[in-house]
């Protein structure tokens, strides 16, 4: 589209005129995804009451002796995974429906359900995360428990966006307006991009119905959730200031859930932050020694 001056008033931008998005940006963060109970009915904290978290979630990261009976998991050399909740104060990254969590259907429960009991049974009941074969759209996202950067690349038709997990570089052109085909379908979608004003909007389909919504520790009740075939994201990156991009993403799959859902948080600009590889296959032994824990089970029984 065509970037009027009125657009761009005030708005930093690439040599070709592209609202500029560029730069290395991390979302790392406590705010819970869906809304806990604790602040029902209430959309923004105090601050007060965000003081509150983030002291809860201090206390949380001393290391000390485990409980009984608790092999652990990670240490704490691996999680990163945020002290602060986001600035806006929200207390969910779901902001609609109103209520702060997601809309699951009876359907998409059942399925996730499902793929949790038997997730020793076989691989295909992993998540792809866990298999080194993506975080998924828009999962790749969210804010997970460490690795939370992205890189964000403009070129004249085209925006990069590069995550630091799983190393996944998004190529979305912003000179097409129509999808592929509907035959050709792949794990993240099709990707196509144009400008409303300084937003960049992004929209995804063509899904192929493999992978899941989000596999992060930090989406709790969604975790193991699958996308359909139908699945239709919508995000739309804006930069509010110097170090700030908004970013807001809309998710519809009516076989998973009962309604379009919203989540929304602010990436912050960090010129320091270095991304290094993500070695996902390399040396992971997790998905073997999940199956052969579940085959030990089995024996059990």
């Amino acid at each position: 589209m065509l970037l009027t001056s009125a657009m761009l008033s005030g708005q930093p931008r690439t040599s070709d005129g592209q609202p500029d998005l560029q730069g290395t940006w991390t979302n790392a963060t406590i705010t819970p995804f869906e809304r806990p109970k604790e602040f029902e009915g209430k959309p923004i904290l105090t601050e007060e009451e965000s003081a509150e978290l983030e002291s809860r979630a201090a206390q949380n990261r001393v290391d000390g002796p485990p409980k009984e009976g608790d092999v652990g998991d990670y240490n704490r050399l691996w999680l990163d995974s945020g002290t602060k909740i986001v600035s806006t104060r929200q207390s969910s990254l779901v902001v609609d429906p109103p209520d702060g969590r997601v809309p699951l259907s009876p359907a998409g429960e059942s399925k996730r359900n499902y793929n949790l009991a038997h997730n020793s049974d076989s691989y295909k009941y992993m998540s792809p995360w866990d298999r080194c074969i993506t975080r998924g759209l828009p999962g790749g996202m969210f804010p997970a428990g460490y690795n939370n950067a992205y890189q964000i690349v403009q070129t004249p038709g085209y925006v990069l966006i590069v995550s630091e997990m799983i190393h996944e570089a998004r190529i979305i052109p912003l000179t097409s307006s129509q999808h592929l085909p509907d035959t050709i379908r792949q794990w993240n979608g099709d990707s196509i991009g144009h400008w409303e004003g300084k937003t960049l909007v992004v929209d995804t389909t063509n899904y192929n119905g493999k992978g899941w919504i989000t596999t992060s520790a930090a989406s709790g009740r969604i975790k193991g959730v699958p996308q359909s075939k139908g699945l239709h994201v919508v995000e739309r990156f804006t930069r509010v200031d110097p170090g700030t991009i908004s970013y807001e993403v809309t998710i519809d799959d009516p076989a998973v859930y009962t309604r379009p859902w919203k989540v929304s948080f602010p990436m912050t600009r960090d010129d320091n932050y270095q991304i290094y590889e993500y070695a996902c296959h390399e040396g992971n032994e997790a998905v073997g020694l999940v199956l052969r824990g579940g085959r030990a089970k089995d024996q059990d029984r």
